[in-house]
């Protein structure tokens, strides 16, 4: 198996098309919600393994040499952890992980489009980020495409509101270009929501969205925006506020902040931004079922090529079982559980095949 997987050949490229031709989830509208997060592939003690950059293992605060991957899996929906693995890119050391978790995207959206994937969809694919993305540079650098950002933001951010319209001054003086302050952790700057739903569900209780319209953050020439050329850009968008009255494991639940890349929003628009972003926790599932039960980081490589053609075996493993759900399903029925050779209850029950769902 070393041999092969140090001198053999995977076509990535046709691994990927056939990826994005398959049947995905879809959520309650019909149009694709896709999430994009990093998970690592410690190798502490490959000293002599080329290529590796550091990151985070479970319940770890310590960086741990590895190859990280970005990983795209499209989210579906129901009681079910199941996601589609759509693509893996391990990131390089010193990597600038805004720009290839966007051109990353960009490559699957025109392979999901060239499988026919976006025919009769009137809604653009929702991508879900973590904490870890500046949601509003990804935003921008993927206004183009058919695409929604919607992404988790941190406590401290303060963002601006619109533009204030230009008034005459006649002592002079340079133009404002961004509004007053929207303080996260000051809810005087907050003022009046321009939406609010309230949810009853299963799991948390009552949950409660609030919307402010029209808010972007306010750019320097730093970081992401180093060698921007010319003025920076406004990159407005929609903050939603999401509070829940208990959580399933019983802890103490906080506030979530996130940014989703449209203005408008409606009730409608405010609902399906939450609930795709709650969905977001199930490629954390399907990380933990990868290293657990397909033992994707078990193999000592030495090599990131081989790490990767081990990464393509492991996501086309994943992809056969999640396609034989539906038979799994319907072959599986009180009269044959405990027969010899009868067919296994399936990923979609409870089971040994899915992680379990918070």
């Amino acid at each position: 198996m070393y041999d092969a997987l140090n001198a053999g050949r995977i076509d990535v490229e046709s691994l990927r098309r056939q990826l994005a031709g398959l049947p995905l989830p879809r959520a309650g509208e019909g149009h694709l919600v896709l999430a994009v997060d990093v998970s690592p592939w410690l190798r502490p003690d490959g000293n002599c393994s080329p290529q590796r950059s550091f990151g985070r293992g479970k319940d770890e605060h310590r960086m741990i040499p590895g190859w990280p991957y970005s990983i795209v899996a499209a989210l579906g929906t129901g009681r079910t952890s199941w996601t589609a693995l759509l693509d893996a890119v391990r990131l390089p050391s010193a990597a600038d992980v805004t720009t290839i978790t966007c051109a990353q995207i960009r490559q699957l959206v025109g392979r999901l489009t060239d499988a026919g994937q976006m025919e009769g969809r009137d809604r653009d694919i929702l991508i879900v980020l973590d904490a870890g993305y500046e949601a509003p540079c990804v935003a921008w650098l993927l206004r183009d495409l058919p695409v929604e950002i919607l992404g988790r933001m941190r406590s401290d951010r303060v963002l601006r509101r619109a533009t204030p319209p230009r008034i005459y001054n006649p002592d002079g003086g340079r133009p404002a270009k961004n509004g007053g302050e929207f303080v996260f952790g000051d809810p005087g700057t907050w003022n009046a929501e321009h939406a609010v739903t309230h949810t009853d569900t299963r799991l948390y209780g009552q949950v409660r969205a609030q919307a402010w319209d029209r808010l972007h953050p306010r750019l320097t020439h730093r970081a992401a925006w180093t060698d921007h050329d010319g003025s920076l850009p406004i990159i407005e968008g929609t903050v939603i506020r999401l509070t829940v009255d208990h959580l399933p494991s019983r802890g103490e639940p906080k506030p979530l902040r996130l940014r989703w890349s449209k203005i408008d929003a409606t009730d409608a628009d405010l609902n399906r931004c939450w609930r795709a972003f709650l969905r977001r926790f199930d490629i954390e599932h399907t990380f933990r079922l990868l290293k657990q039960t397909l033992d994707w980081t078990a193999p000592r490589l030495r090599e990131p090529a081989a790490a990767d053609r081990w990464t393509c075996r492991v996501i086309a493993a994943h992809t056969q079982p999640r396609l034989a759900r539906p038979l799994a399903q319907a072959c599986a029925g009180p009269g044959n559980a405990g027969r010899p050779g009868a067919a296994h209850p399936g990923p979609g029950a409870p089971g040994v095949w899915e992680p379990a769902r918070a």
